[in-house]
């Protein structure tokens, strides 16, 4: 944001931290933002790519900022595009600091994560107490809902048995419990005693 934009915000004795409401008219698209420096040109803001995408803006395009108090949050669920963010051996340390770059989450957006040079995109899918909140300074419950990419294993049929109980030639008796034989010396067991 450019330096009179801090100007007219001290002057207006805001709450800090300073949190912001995105619009973007022509889409119809809101997100919230905190605000890193405030060093841009008059009548501009810079955003990262992925947040322009999230609000479905180009270079160049009108947004509306304006002040934002939002809750702090207790409770985020998050989805990830691809399941291979589950593949990460911490995930949770990986998110945990990730999100440390982040002044609050909007239902609705997708966010981006970097880890060992790869980006991967999250959904945050619902948050409470309200569907923007901020995640500074507060301990908020985390959940996941399965990736994007994710499909349920597919069952095989189990294997039909060719009897309840078969007895072999050697006095063994099995019995067939879906695709497990447990065996049991029943014979065996008789003579010993």
């Amino acid at each position: 944001m450019p330096p009179s934009a801090l100007d007219r915000l001290a002057s207006l004795h805001i709450d800090y931290p300073m949190l912001f409401e995105l619009h973007n008219p022509a889409t119809q698209r809101t997100s919230h933002c905190g605000v890193l420096e405030f060093i841009a040109e008059e009548g501009m803001i810079y955003m990262p790519y992925w947040m322009m995408e999230n609000m479905l803006l180009a270079e160049g395009d009108t947004v509306e900022v304006k002040n934002a108090a939002l809750p702090k949050g207790t409770y985020v669920k998050l989805q990830p595009h691809t399941k291979d963010f589950l593949d990460i051996s911490n995930p949770k340390a990986v998110l945990e600091t990730s999100l440390r770059n982040f002044s609050c989450l909007t239902t609705g957006d997708s966010i981006m994560v970097a880890y060992n040079n790869k980006k991967y995109y999250i959904d945050i899918v619902e948050a409470k107490p309200a569907s923007a909140i901020t995640i500074i300074e507060t301990d908020c419950e985390v959940d996941f809902a399965p990736p994007l990419d994710y499909k349920e294993p597919e069952r095989v049929p189990a294997k039909p048995a060719p009897s309840a109980s078969t007895t072999t030639s050697q006095g063994l008796q099995a019995f067939w419990h879906s695709d497990v034989r447990i065996s049991l010396i029943l014979s065996y067991c008789l003579r010993s005693l």
